[in-house]
């Protein structure tokens, strides 16, 4: 059974006859990172998923400008990719299953056989974390390898993390039975929230405030390993940045959220982020704790906090991955920089070479189909064309979190954003 295509740049160009002229006007090469910088080492970079999702394509797309040979390795078939990725990627070696490791080892493999040794791989995705630790392993690429990779994914490891650090968390149990459900919350009370222990985003995520909810909940909870924690009320912020290989922050930012995803997901809400101006000086601490607490390095990382009414702060969850959805465009856009390109300053020379001018607040406003809302996107586009900077539909998977599409603004002043949420959210009345 054939279990894998391979597609090169000379199969590239047949496959979609064009011509080298037009390669280099879709995809430019520049020279690499300049000559007082530190010599470039790395030559080999394989991205896992190289399409999903759309905009981390920029993360390659500046690899490959700095003359890295990009891999990328995936079950989507070559067509799918499209022209940019196509262009822009040295080889692409397709396997049948994403989850099969015996496929994904073969993969690299193959690469190593033919271009050497392989010298980093990502996917900049929370999905394939573990999946990425075990072939570093095998492979002896640097990077979180799968004996450490359980610290970041299972959230109750994260616990013990925080308060190993002096990081304050929601008081917390891992749970597999309905006993132990009513055991936590006859020490704390409703309401209380429960989650996989190990996943991702907020699938499977619960909020019981009574015992109708709990009996609800139970037959999931079926010897499926469940964190469950008290409900703290508060406003979400997230701590986001990328290290070096040392652990140093090269750049930090922080965003409000007008929800946590649970309740934008389970109640179906309007979503927005914002990137501050500055970063709130208790948040920027912790977030620094953090870091040296988990050993993060030579990563992008997102944490999330809750600020509570009472002014403290806790801590959530740790990702050492970019932050998800358009964040990183909202980065770049706040700061006047190109994070996708410092990426590959951070990789290839161990420095980031752009200053963040945190000029901006920039913020994603999204939108559902369900809503009513006053204003078209015709009428939005007209009124907001100063502030709003890019708009787009967002792929079915994002619909629950993102809307069906959003607009990213920016502004020097925090209330004017504030004034465009409540202009593209507002309902007609009923």
């Amino acid at each position: 059974m054939r279990v894998f295509s391979i597609c090169t740049k000379s199969e590239c160009l047949r496959r979609n006859n064009l011509s080298k002229l037009t390669i280099q006007y879709l995809s430019p090469l520049i020279a690499a990172l300049n000559s007082e910088k530190k010599e470039i080492t790395m030559t080999h970079f394989v991205c896992l998923s190289p399409h999903f999702p759309p905009n981390f394509k920029t993360f390659w797309l500046r690899l490959k400008e700095a003359n890295v040979q990009v891999l990328g390795i995936s079950d989507s078939p070559w067509e799918e990719l499209g022209p940019e990725l196509q262009t822009l990627l040295t080889e692409y070696y397709r396997v049948e299953d994403m989850h099969n490791l015996s496929q994904l080892e073969a993969a690299c493999q193959h690469f190593i056989k033919r271009y050497g040794k392989i010298d980093r791989l990502e996917s900049h995705n929370e999905y394939w974390l573990e999946t990425e630790a075990h072939l570093r392993t095998v492979f002896d690429i640097p990077g979180p390898r799968a004996e450490n990779i359980r610290d970041i994914k299972s959230k109750e490891r994260m616990k013990v993390l925080y308060r190993q650090g002096g990081i304050a968390v929601a008081e917390g149990a891992k749970v597999c039975t309905e006993k132990e459900c009513r055991d936590f919350i006859q020490k704390t009370g409703y309401p209380v929230v429960v989650k996989p222990d190990i996943g991702v985003g907020a699938a499977r995520t619960w909020k019981l405030s009574s015992e109708e909810d709990l009996r609800q909940f139970i037959p999931f909870c079926d010897g499926t390993a469940y964190l469950i924690e008290e409900f703290i009320e508060g406003e979400l912020y997230s701590f986001d940045g990328l290290t070096d290989s040392q652990g140093k922050i090269l750049f930090s930012a922080s965003q409000y959220f007008n929800h946590g995803i649970m309740e934008i997901v389970n109640k179906d809400l309007d979503l927005y982020h914002m990137v501050l101006r500055e970063i709130p000086a208790e948040l920027e601490a912790l977030g620094q704790k953090v870091v040296r607490t988990f050993g993060i390095r030579e990563r992008f990382f997102h944490f999330e906090f809750f600020h509570r009414p009472d002014g403290r702060w806790v801590a959530l969850e740790v990702n050492i991955r970019p932050p998800g959805g358009l964040s990183m465009d909202l980065f770049n856009y706040a700061n006047d920089m190109d994070l996708y390109k410092g990426y590959a300053e951070m990789i290839l020379t161990g420095a980031l070479h752009q200053t963040p001018s945190r000029n901006y607040f920039a913020a994603y406003i999204g939108r559902k189909h369900r809503q009513n809302y006053q204003l078209s996107h015709d009428e939005i586009m007209q009124k907001f064309s100063k502030e709003i900077i890019h708009h787009q539909n967002m792929a079915k998977i994002f619909y629950p979190v993102m809307g069906y599409g959003g607009y990213l603004v920016k502004s020097p002043d925090q209330q004017r954003i504030h004034e465009l949420v409540r202009e593209i959210h507002a309902l007609k009345e009923a």
